[in-house]
Parts: C-alpha cells; structure tokens; sequence
C-alpha cells in the first residue's frame, strides 16, 4: 500500500512539470530579430538608374494599352458605320439595271409613242426615286459628275471626247454613276472628258513647226 501512493505521488510531480513547462511564456525575441534582420536584408534601395528604367518601362507598357484602346474604339466605330459597305455595294446593281433597262425600252422602236411605254417608264421612274431616297437616307449619295472637272478620287476616265466648247478634262459624259458611303467612295463614276479637237491641235502644231522654221 506504502509503494503505491508513492507512484502516484511521483506520477503527480511528473504531470505538474509538464503543465508548468506548457503554460511558461516562450521566449521568440530572438527568432523575431533574425526575422527582422532578413527583412532588412531583402529591402535593398534600388539605385536611381534601375528606377529610372522600371518608370520607363511601366510608361511604355501604359501607352501600349492606350494605343490598343483607341485602335479598339476606332475598329469599332468603323464596323459600327460601315458595317453595311459590302451590301450598299452590291445594291448599286439594283440602280444600273433599272436604267439599263428603261434605257432600252425607250430605244425599242415598236413601243415608241405608246401608252403601255409610258406608263412602264413612269413606274420605272418611281422605283427609282424610292431607291435614291433609301440610299440618301442611308449617307449613300450621288457624285455629281457631269460638267465638273476630272477628279481621280471620285472619277475614273474611260474615254475622250473631242469638244472645244469645254475645258479639257471637263466630264461631259457619265457612263456609270458613283456613290459615297458617308466619308468613303463606294465606287467612282465611270466618265468620258472632253478633249481638244483634233482639227486644233493639229493647227497649232502646225503654227508651232512655221514659227520654228523662220
């Protein structure tokens, strides 16, 4: 009996050590100064230079994105207002068969003078305007051509015609409208202009040679 309680006495003191040693505070003021320290270490002061070439870099890499953005912002818009430039093309064709077609029904000549012509030509002509005036209300608009002066961004010369009454280069033919889309050409007219007569320009080289010859 003597030789237990002193176990349990021993296995007492035993337990108490170890609560008391769980429950001292521990001392982490060196492992918080060797932390501290390395820290310190890390934060080394970058020298002016490679700040100099960081801000570079970084005001470099902020005009890229807003080079990018506006490249995003403009391809935008453009899809936004001429989205419909393929199709606005493509129905021009509706405009030159209308009058190849009432072209060719006024030079038939076994419908000349008649009713049925009139009246065909007259819905020719109302067709027409309702097409004009879907274009216009769409910023697709006429260019206008005849008696103006040859212009290569909105004309295409196809011929030359002899006529002294105008100044050379004048358009005094259309053989084909052209249109614009808003700002940008969506085809150019097709156009004959004038030219001096042969008969002139043959008289002056001729003067120009006896001037020469005396």
């Amino acid at each position: 009996m003597e030789k237990e309680q002193d176990q349990n006495l021993h296995d007492n003191q035993t337990t108490s050590k170890i609560d008391k040693e769980a429950n001292e505070p521990k001392n982490t003021t060196g492992d918080k100064k060797d932390q501290t320290d390395k820290n310190e270490n890390n934060n080394e002061i970058l020298p002016d230079d490679k700040i100099k070439e960081l801000e570079e870099k970084l005001t470099r890499s902020f005009a890229e994105m807003e080079n990018q953005r506006r490249r995003f912002e403009k391809e935008r818009e453009e899809a936004f207002e001429y989205g419909g430039f393929a199709f606005a093309k493509e129905a021009l064709s509706l405009i030159d068969n209308l009058e190849r077609s009432k072209n060719i029904l006024e030079n038939d000549e076994e419908l000349k003078g008649t009713e049925a012509l009139k009246k065909t030509l007259d819905h020719f002509d109302i067709i027409h305007k309702d097409l004009i005036s879907i274009f216009n209300k769409n910023n697709i608009k006429k260019i206008d051509s005849l008696n103006k002066k040859l212009d290569p961004n909105f004309h295409q010369a196809m011929m030359e015609i002899e006529d002294d009454t105008k100044e050379p280069g004048t358009i005094v033919q259309e053989i084909q409208k052209g249109f614009t889309i808003k700002d940008r050409l969506l085809r150019p007219s097709l156009v004959g202009v004038s030219k001096k007569m042969q008969k002139e320009t043959q008289k002056n080289e001729q003067n120009k040679e006896n001037l020469e010859d005396k």
